[in-house]
Parts: C-alpha cells; sequence; structure tokens
C-alpha cells in the first residue's frame, strides 16, 4: 500500500533566528529550506544567509505574514524558518505498510513541549520503534521539544497521525496489543504479559488518555510506587516502559 507522504510528515520546522543558525551550524543535518521574510533585516539574518550559503541550502523571501503562516508560530518565528529533515519520520499508515512495528508509544493529549522532547529522546534511546505524535492534541515538533529532546527529535523515529484515536484504531487493526498505564491498572508493567507486538499509549499530564482513546485500550498496567509516591511525571513514565521494553527484547523475555 503506498501513502501520500506530505512535507509535513517530512520535515521538522525550527523557526527562531537562533534556532534557525544552529541548525546551519550543525552538518549532520540536512537542511531542505530556509524562508525568510521580506522585511526581516540585521546581522543574526546575514548570518543565516551565509550559513545557508556554505551548505548550499536555499534561501527564499516570503512575506511576513507567509512566514508566519508556515512556521506556525507568529510570536516566536522572528521572521525566519528552516524546514529540516527528519529521515526516520513518516505516517504511521506507512510505517505499519512496510513492516517492522513492533513495540509502539502513542501520545495523546501531552501538550507541554519538554515533555514531548524528553519522550522521543527516551523511546530512541531505548530502541522502540515507533512514537506516534499525532497532529491534534499534542505539542507539535518545534523548537522546544527539538531542545527538550537534544536534538534527538530529528532522528527519533516519529510516527505521524491525524489523532491518538485513529492511531490507535489503525494499530488495532494490524495487530497490536494496545497497553495503557494507570495507577489502578491489574497489572504490574514489570509482571505483565505483553505480545511481541505492543504499543503503549501515554496520555495527557494530568488526566491521562483521551476518553475515546481509553475505550480502545486492550489492558491496562501500573508502574509499582514506594515512599508514598503516587505517579510520576508522564516523560518519566515514558522512560520506565521504554527500558522495560528494551529489557524484555535483549533477554527475550
Amino acid at each position: 500500500m503506498s501513502v501520500d507522504i506530505s512535507p509535513k510528515d517530512r520535515f521538522i520546522t525550527v523557526y527562531g533566528r537562533n534556532p534557525v543558525h544552529e541548525v546551519l551550524l550543525d552538518d549532520g543535518l540536512h537542511v531542505d529550506k530556509v524562508v525568510i521574510a521580506e522585511t526581516s533585516r540585521g546581522a543574526a539574518i546575514r548570518e543565516i544567509e551565509q550559513a545557508a550559503r556554505r551548505r548550499g541550502v536555499p534561501v527564499q523571501r516570503a512575506s511576513a505574514e507567509r512566514v508566519k503562516k508556515l512556521a506556525g508560530n507568529g510570536r516566536q518565528d522572528q521572521g525566519v524558518f528552516a524546514d529540516v529533515v527528519a529521515p526516520r519520520m513518516r505516517p504511521l499508515a506507512q510505517a505499519l505498510a512496510d513492516g517492522g512495528l513492533d513495540t509502539v508509544l502513542v501520545l495523546d493529549g501531552i501538550t507541554t513541549p519538554a515533555n514531548v522532547g524528553m519522550i522521543l529522546r527516551s523511546a530512541t534511546a531505548a530502541g522502540v520503534d515507533g512514537i506516534v505524535v499525532p497532529r491534534r492534541g499534542v505539542a507539535s515538533l518545534d523548537p522546544l521539544v527539538v531542545k527538550a529532546s537534544a536534538g534527538v527529535a530529528f532522528k527519533a523515529p516519529i510516527l505521524k497521525a491525524f489523532t491518538a484515536e485513529e492511531a490507535v484504531a489503525l494499530l488495532h487493526e494490524d495487530g497490536f496489543h494496545v497497553v495503557g498505564l494507570d495507577a489502578a491498572g491489574d497489572t504490574n508493567l514489570f509482571e505483565a504479559e505483553l505480545p511481541d507486538r505492543v504499543a503503549f499509549v501515554l496520555g495527557s499530564e494530568t488526566a491521562g488518555p483521551g476518553e475515546q482513546v481509553r475505550s480502545l485500550v486492550d489492558r491496562w498496567v501500573s508502574i509499582p510506587m514506594s515512599g508514598g509516591v503516587e505517579s510520576l511525571n508522564v516523560s518519566a513514565a515514558a522512560a520506565v516502559v521504554c527500558f522495560e521494553l528494551a529489557r524484555r527484547t535483549r533477554t527475550g523475555r
């Protein structure tokens, strides 16, 4: 099956003068293009143009209004953005068609960029096959997410879907067992029997997964807590899940 891939499924858009300059200075990143507002001038803009010229990156001029629209953040774009190629980012539907996915995280309602960035970093480090970052209901992949991930966001196996609900439905159709985290879960994460193909849903910082997604979860597991601690921050919980999956993969348990 072939899936149409839009530019939003290929690039992470970085806006702001310092972030754009930084990605241009990193020869390990493939920058597709830089777009500068026609009204933007000054030393910082000249440095961006020089860095782009050195890398052979096309520089386009556009109206300030168009830059704001394309950057997706009119308050902080500072009149410039860059599209950085994310080589492992693709639509979830395409990834399922290609095969090779066994362990997946699905983010739902996580709106704090720092949490999304740290989850991308932990999941990539643990070798998770894919992290679903929906277009709706989750913090967009912007410079704040990139910073929190320490740059790993550009190389993370990000899977795109419109909503978390759509993603979970697709995973179900493809035979995945969908697991949610909840303090009242009936099974301890470390003792739960999990199939080879499993998707963990990680919900919002305060309320957990939304009701529509909750209705699609096959089972709930908990992370055992000690010392009177009731729960973990969602990014910390994600790290626990990711490295538990990595442990099982490496030990065959």
